[in-house]
């Protein structure tokens, strides 16, 4: 498993005191996949990634990255993957090419490799001819380039993202989803934590997390075919919150949440539930504009499979 696997986690258990973060996880990622790790805040996904990266030991359970055993070796771990959080870890007190050779000595990338790499990065980013500008002075969208590019300055085989877009603007995501499938191509293992669902789109495969536990997991295009039981249904009514409402309380909705002016609603079977919620609204005084079967999104089926689980206390 290891020749195919960069990470393997097996039954992972993260407690602290009573309560437990990560809770008997278990999942693996291949060389060159783009892995999405998915969770609400408090899902416990940074718990995760901080095991993984071999800041946090394990409480029980089995884990390794490029081959390593995090819990016996987590120094050799932290020497052979790339992580980037969503704080960009660079020092806006140095310029831009400060940063890079202050992390190139970090990793301890060799003297006779770091001018390549300075120049590699540099063009990564965008940041030819701004060499000696000030880190404070970049926009958030060329700082979280760097900050990629520092993060694999040594040419590690797998690369932790941590929330890494987090307060950018969209055409910055994009370009930075742009590299990181490059880096995939190249066989770099990306694992990526996020909530934004439009993003889940471009990995390869998905971990959905939510209070510790695995909820489901596959390709983007597997989940919204499989993981949600039931089916969907787009209404536009309104009043709106009177609608949420009484569709909560109907025995023909599984589910139901706001999406923009409309509502989503999981139903066991469309064409038995069309009528009767429509009925149920108009009864109440509801407009209805529009009620019909519509195709899942991801977000679509994570509210679906989270609404299944239990509440509890939650935390990172």
């Amino acid at each position: 498993m290891s020749d195919e696997y960069s990470v393997v986690v097996q039954d992972l258990v993260k407690c602290f005191g009573k309560f437990c973060a990560v809770d008997h996880i278990s999942f693996q990622a291949r060389k060159g996949q783009i892995l999405g790790f998915l969770g609400p805040n408090g899902a416990g996904k940074s718990t995760t990634i901080r095991v993984l990266c071999g800041l946090l030991h394990p409480t029980s359970g089995f884990a390794s990255v490029a081959g390593i055993d995090v819990a016996k070796q987590p120094e050799r771990v932290r020497q052979n993957i790339g992580y980037m959080s969503q704080k960009f870890s660079l020092y806006n007190d140095l310029t831009v090419e400060e940063n890079i050779r202050f992390f190139g000595g970090m990793y301890q990338v060799p003297d006779s490799e770091i001018g390549e790499r300075i120049r590699w990065v540099l063009r990564m980013a965008g940041l030819e001819g701004r060499e000696r500008a000030l880190t404070s002075t970049l926009a958030v969208g060329w700082k979280q380039r760097l900050a990629l590019g520092c993060a694999v300055l040594h040419k590690p085989t797998v690369l932790f993202l941590d929330e890494p877009t987090s307060g950018v603007d969209p055409i910055s995501r994009r370009q930075f989803r742009e590299l990181i499938h490059e880096m995939a191509a190249s066989g770099v293992t990306v694992f990526v934590t996020t909530h934004y669902m439009d993003e889940a789109e471009y990995c390869n495969r998905l971990v959905l997390i939510y209070q510790g536990r695995i909820v489901a997991s596959g390709s983007p295009a597997e989940l919204k075919r499989t993981a949600m039981k039931g089916e969907l249904l787009l209404i536009e009514c309104g009043p709106l919150g009177r609608a949420l409402e009484l569709v909560e309380k109907s025995a023909a909705a599984m589910d139901v949440a706001v999406f923009g002016n409309a509502l989503h609603a999981v139903v066991l079977s469309a064409a038995e539930s069309i009528p009767r919620l429509r009925a149920e609204l108009e009864k109440e005084a509801v407009t209805v504009k529009r009620i019909e079967s519509i195709p899942a999104s991801l977000e679509d089926v994570f509210v679906s499979l989270t609404a299944r689980e239990s509440p509890r206390s939650v935390s990172q």
